[in-house]
């Protein structure tokens, strides 16, 4: 079931949102300070690609350095990945068929504002118990 929803995924919005983060990414690397940004926006970009089976959890170790490099984050590219989420999710809402669709967007809405300090781990790893 996995595999099927995330091959619709793919079709009707993970392409796309995938290809959002990959330009965030390669702008992150060409400003070079921001690399450790793009890294992030690379991970996600893998993440949204092939969602289902997979979970978001924070990391143990993150610290302020990952509060800090949010904020930065937020201002340079979160914003604009949220709201290619938000209104991705809204438009997957409107038919019956895309609502659970629409709902994974939704869920990655505070992945893609706050990426730092943040782990992608399979389903049925233990550390995806603690999911935010």
């Amino acid at each position: 079931m996995r595999t099927l929803l995330n091959v619709i995924w793919l079709l009707f919005s993970g392409l796309w949102l995938a290809m959002g983060y990959a330009v965030a990414g390669i702008i992150c690397f060409i400003l070079i300070v921001t690399i450790p940004f793009g890294i992030a926006s690379f991970r996600i970009a893998l993440f949204t690609l092939w969602p289902f089976g997979n979970r978001v959890v924070r990391r143990a170790d993150a610290g302020a350095g990952s509060c800090l490099g949010n904020a930065i984050w937020v201002v340079v590219a979160g914003w604009w990945l949220a709201l290619g989420h938000l209104f991705t999710g809204i438009a997957l809402c409107v038919t019956i068929i895309g609502i659970p669709f629409g709902i994974a967007n939704f869920k990655l809405i505070p992945v893609s504002l706050l990426p730092l300090g943040r782990e992608i781990v399979p389903a049925g790893d233990p550390r995806s118990f603690h999911v935010e």
